[in-house]
């Protein structure tokens, strides 16, 4: 169904909700180009079995979402209850409802203010907490394309912690994803203004959750994104996945603890300069060519962060791979 996860349809989603099988893959994207040359070992089990926990943890707190449990050996199972970590995960599933392409980055989102239920919003809901160097918040106030103002604030830069968490949404069903008002978000999505307030609402929940849970591994949580959907009876759902590296952009001591750390790698490279160029023009993919294969040593050393991040999270251990600091300080020895 995308880069990183497969889908199998037990239920097809029409009038109602139907019932489907995340399996989650070892393979990564960056960017917006699709799926990468290398695979990272144990990337998709540790993503379900952290999506999982967060899914079962907002449950908790009366969140709703579209976690049904976890497959192993054919069962479907609570994370407690799992003997090995597992790549497949039980989940209601809803329409994805695409726009139309009109032109070149011109789409025509006119279906969504026909559908009432059972479909994929068509965004992605950031909250940020910090504001990093590479945040794209960072770029687009120095292009003057937003404000402090436009988030109730008095000032944004670099590497710094916001006052209190902002809330930004952007596109999620376009070949490249946009920034977007909140204003355009809800025209978009066919949703009302009591609507777009729940949605933020319910992303700033989703935000503390995350950060509390995270503290535990010593991380800080600057910012994630999150995808919702409307149930069979118009009441938002998060969808998708949650809380994981690939969501969120966490940091241990200032140093990034995501899949940031796979940009920063690629953002060093010619294929990268390339992209900045040419992404955005019609088909800008084939513009900017393959990328290049990480090397061995840091493919090893990603696989292992991601692999500590969900033993220690979750409590239970998973894998046999070093703890979270081991992984963290020797992604920064082999970046060196």
């Amino acid at each position: 169904m995308g880069s990183v996860k497969d889908l199998i349809i037990f239920k097809e989603p029409k009038e109602k909700i139907g019932k489907g099988v995340f399996v989650f893959s070892d393979r990564f994207s960056v960017f917006d180009y699709g799926i990468m040359p290398d695979s990272i070992p144990d990337k998709g089990k540790s993503l379900c079995i952290s999506t999982a926990y967060f899914f079962e943890k907002l449950e908790s707190v009366g969140i709703k979402n579209h976690y049904e449990g976890l497959i192993e050996n054919g069962k479907l199972k609570r994370l407690n209850e799992l003997e090995n970590a597992v790549e497949k995960m039980q989940i209601k599933l809803v329409r994805v409802i695409k726009p139309k392409k009109k032109v070149v980055s011109s789409y025509d989102y006119s279906i969504f203010k026909t559908l009432r239920s059972n479909y994929l919003l068509p965004l992605e809901v950031i909250y940020r907490n910090f504001v990093s160097e590479n945040s794209s918040l960072v770029r687009r106030l120095k292009e003057g394309k937003v404000r402090p103002q436009d988030y109730g604030l008095s000032e944004i830069k670099p590497n710094q912690r916001l006052e209190k968490p902002i809330v930004e949404f952007s596109t999620k069903l376009e070949d490249v994803d946009r920034y977007i008002s909140g204003e355009e978000a809800k025209e978009i999505s066919g949703i009302s203004d009591f609507e777009l307030e729940e949605l933020k609402s319910i992303t700033l929940k989703v935000n503390r959750v995350i950060t509390r849970e995270v503290e535990r591994l010593k991380l800080e949580n600057e910012d994630g994104k999150i995808e919702f959907a409307f149930d069979d009876n118009r009441e938002l759902m998060v969808v998708d996945s949650v809380g994981t590296l690939d969501e969120c952009r966490f940091s241990f001591g200032g140093i990034e603890v995501s899949k940031e750390i796979l940009r920063k790698y690629y953002r060093r490279t010619n294929w990268y300069r390339k992209l900045v160029r040419f992404k955005g023009q019609e088909n800008w993919r084939d513009l900017v060519g393959s990328p290049p294969r990480l090397f061995s040593e840091f493919k090893n050393a990603i696989a292992d962060l991601y692999r500590a991040f969900s033993n220690e999270l979750v409590g239970i251990k998973f894998f046999d791979t070093p703890p979270l600091k081991d992984a963290i300080r020797k992604i920064c020895e082999v970046l060196e």
